[in-house]
């Protein structure tokens, strides 16, 4: 998580994106990383997870990852936690919840459904006040 946080800061430092990051682990090893890039992409898609699949797709010419575990900053939203479901994530560790669009429980309960043929595992809390403190600080600066 605390590479996560370090990309958060980077999309917030470099790209003046909401700070928002996550890393794809197997084993100990990270596979992929992603950070907010909605604004500088022009792509209402390029979520931090999003971006980590992405990346993760990339560099193993596979777009499954059975056994991995995506940690990120901020609870995943219902487009992240869709294509977390069909990527076959085991687990999902978030900093922060996201009361207003978040699908790991806050809002919606979408990585667990058992509508869906797979489900995902979901921890939360991990470096909460440093990851909303992060986020607060953000959007207060653009108020």
């Amino acid at each position: 998580m605390g590479r996560a946080l370090e990309l958060a800061a980077h999309a917030r430092d470099a790209d003046a994106e909401v700070p928002v990051g996550a890393v794809l682990v197997v084993d100990g090893q990270v596979i992929g990383e992603g950070w907010n890039r909605n604004i500088t992409l022009n792509d209402p898609s390029a979520h931090a997870e999003i971006l980590a699949l992405r990346d993760a797709g990339a560099k193993l010419g596979n777009y499954r990852f059975p056994g991995a575990t995506l940690y990120a900053t901020l609870e995943p939203c219902a487009m992240c936690a869709m294509a977390l479901v069909h990527a076959r994530v085991a687990r999902v560790v978030y900093a922060a919840a996201d009361p207003k669009t978040g699908a790991a429980g806050s809002v919606f309960d979408t990585l667990i459904s058992p509508l869906h043929n797979h489900r995902i595992e979901v921890a939360a809390g991990l470096l909460a006040d440093e990851s909303g403190t992060m986020l607060r600080e953000f959007f207060r600066s653009r108020r």
